[in-house]
């Protein structure tokens, strides 16, 4: 039924409708002033949220063969609406209908007039437009369900949700299986019927769901609602009812899982992040499992570095990270990544985000100096004890102080920030045991020795992130007046925060540089990294203490990478730059990808799942890892 129908028309009066002389369907009828009443005692129901049924009195009617059947199921998508006789015979005929079809439907329409109109009220007659069923929301399920709906929708304005909730249940219990589910195959009319039936009655449920959730009573929605969610997994509204229904009973794990099950979802088939409300309900059950602070008990520390006040985009990222914090006991969390791809930056905005449901502190500790050596551990560990008040005497013998320190921590609720980790070797001594204390590492490595964790992969920004960034720096007014120019800077920058802040803060002093002409110098594979250096912020700086601590070897595969005219190639192109088999380049460019230098190869979607050849994989280089590593080559006179 289409919105006109909700409209006050829904409740038809039978007075001044005229009745259909028989005779050739295109014949109208005058409409006269003097009116019928409708006779009392003759109840009239006609059911369409199911197989299309009708009766009177209680006892059924018989509405005839299929296509008889068809006309009135049509007739039935716009009640007290004319329908054309052109609608119904395409509904009845879609593929030829035949000479004698308007001869024929006058016929099944003669028929049904006299089944469901014997007292001849003019229930059924032509006028302007075609045919026209006059019914009121008494008469017929569909418009009943409307009237509901919209007496629920006043009473929540009216600020009753509790008679809201009662009129709402009351519209959805009319519901008994799917609209025409009897005729809605065989005809095109009746499945857009039917498409929109489903999409009113799920605004109606969550209309429902939500007044349930005002009044208190989270119960019926957390019973029903996994249905509606099978049927509309990418609905928004109703995942944000399932979360806050299940949330408010109890069954938060179900929570989680539901919201991770639909952010999964979103990503993947539509490329989208939760919006606002879904984020919200998730945000609001994660500061309900915050545990409360006893009253007068004094905070833990909060030692953090301040988190950026434009910190842009990662909302995948942040969302799969805090979820996973959220569950006590859980492996630490380890977030990897490319050089300037903004590990740090992104840690400390978790932390800060979480700070509250570890009230015993939340601290956080490089674990490399600044020339990229490894900090002893008993330096990190005395740091971090001091930092959060452990006044514990800890051994000097290493496993003996990690015992020590894994008891006091046991019970607290902590949040450990452990930046930059070398290797798996340096972390072990420090992490949390299992249980309320948790921890979050940074590492340029992958670390694959580090058993268990569950990692996170940070990808470069997306374009429209990368923008964004960029405009926060720079302006707006700069990139949306010169917009094809930005998008070659934020290429050009490798979408990575720390060369696009580098660059930002370049353009916020060069205000007389057009952004086409900076992105000339960006696109120089010479001048590019002179250009991504301001202030503290040098990308040539920070990728050359990367390559400082780089394995022997795997600076050597850089250099010979380094003549690669592009940053992405195949396994074959790899194994000629390094003069290896295909077998022992492979292993080459997998040390790469362990020590974080090189990404996960590509692989096509549609055969991402199967076994795929190794030399049908694509690598790509981070392009400024590329511009340095060629810096490198040259300077020890290789030529590429």
């Amino acid at each position: 039924m289409t919105d006109s129908l909700t409209e006050s028309r829904g409740v038809a009066s039978y007075h001044g409708i005229p009745r259909e002389p028989a005779g050739d369907l295109g014949t109208e009828s005058p409409v006269g002033d003097h009116g019928t009443e409708k006779p009392a005692g003759t109840p009239l129901r006609l059911n369409l949220l199911g197989p299309l049924r009708a009766s009177r009195d209680g006892l059924p009617l018989a509405l005839g063969p299929l296509k008889q059947r068809l006309v009135l199921a049509v007739l039935l998508t716009r009640p007290n609406t004319p329908v054309s006789v052109e609608e119904l015979t395409d509904a009845v005929w879609p593929d030829d209908p035949p000479r004698t079809a308007r001869k024929n439907l006058q016929a099944y329409v003669s028929t049904l007039r006299r089944v469901l109109d014997p007292d001849d009220l003019g229930r059924l007659h032509h006028g302007p437009g075609g045919y026209v069923l006059r019914l009121t929301a008494d008469e017929c399920d569909s418009l009943r369900f409307e009237e509901l709906a919209r007496r629920g929708d006043t009473e929540m304005r009216a600020g009753a949700p509790s008679h809201a909730a009662r009129t709402y249940r009351q519209a959805l219990d009319l519901w008994r299986h799917d609209p025409f589910s009897d005729l809605a195959p065989r005809a095109e009319v009746l499945r857009a019927a039917v498409e929109r039936r489903h999409a009113r009655r799920l605004a109606v449920y969550e209309a429902w769901a939500e007044a349930q959730l005002e009044i208190g009573d989270p119960g019926p929605v957390a019973d029903t609602v996994d249905e509606m969610v099978r049927l509309h997994p990418l609905r928004e509204r109703l995942r944000a009812a399932q979360l806050t229904a299940l949330h408010r009973v109890g069954r938060r794990t179900e929570a989680l899982a539901a919201y991770d099950d639909c952010r999964q979802r979103l990503s993947r088939e539509l490329g989208l992040e939760p919006g606002a409300a879904l984020h919200g309900a998730y945000r609001s059950l994660l500061d309900d499992m915050a545990p409360p602070r006893p009253r007068g008990a004094p905070d833990g520390s909060r030692l953090l570095p301040p988190d950026l006040g434009d910190f842009t985009g990662r909302a995948w990222e942040l969302d799969c990270v805090e979820a996973h914090l959220a569950r006590d006991g859980g492996p630490p969390v380890l977030v990897t990544g490319a050089v300037g791809v903004g590990k740090t930056a992104f840690a400390v905005h978790v932390a800060h985000r979480l700070a509250a449901r570890y009230p015993d502190g939340v601290v956080t500790t490089r674990l490399c100096a600044e020339d990229g050596s490894t900090r002893p551990w008993a330096s990190v560990l005395t740091e971090l004890a001091r930092a959060l008040g452990c006044t514990e005497r800890l051994p000097a013998h290493r496993e003996e102080a990690a015992t020590v320190w894994r008891s006091w921590l046991s019970g607290r609720r902590i949040l450990l920030l452990l930046d930059d980790a070398p290797d798996a070797a340096a972390l072990a001594p420090l992490l949390p045991p299992s249980g309320t204390a948790a921890a979050l590492v940074t590492s340029r490595g992958r670390l694959p020795w580090l058993e268990p964790a569950h990692r996170v992969e940070l990808p470069p920004l997306s374009t429209e992130e990368a923008l964004d960034l960029l405009g926060g720096i720079i302006g707006r007014a700069r990139p949306a007046a010169e917009h094809t120019a930005a998008e070659r800077i934020v290429a050009a920058t490798g979408h990575l925060p720390l060369a696009l802040r580098a660059a930002g803060n370049r353009l916020s002093v060069l205000r007389h540089v057009p952004l086409g002409q900076y992105a000339d110098r960006l696109e120089h594979p010479v001048e590019a990294l002179d250009e991504l250096a301001s202030g503290g912020l040098g990308v040539r700086t920070r990728l050359a203490g990367a390559w400082s601590r780089l394995p022997a070897p795997a600076r050597g595969s850089l250099r010979a990478l380094a003549a690669l005219p592009d940053a992405a190639f195949t396994l074959p192109a790899a194994a000629r730059c390094l003069g290896q088999e295909a077998r022992e380049a492979q292993r080459s460019l997998e040390d790469l990808i362990d020590v974080g230098v090189l990404p996960p190869p590509s692989l096509p979607e549609v055969t991402a799942h199967l076994a795929t050849a190794p030399e049908a994989m694509r690598y790509e280089l981070p392009w400024l890892t590329l511009l340095f590593a060629r810096e490198q080559a040259a300077s020890q006179g290789e030529r590429c």
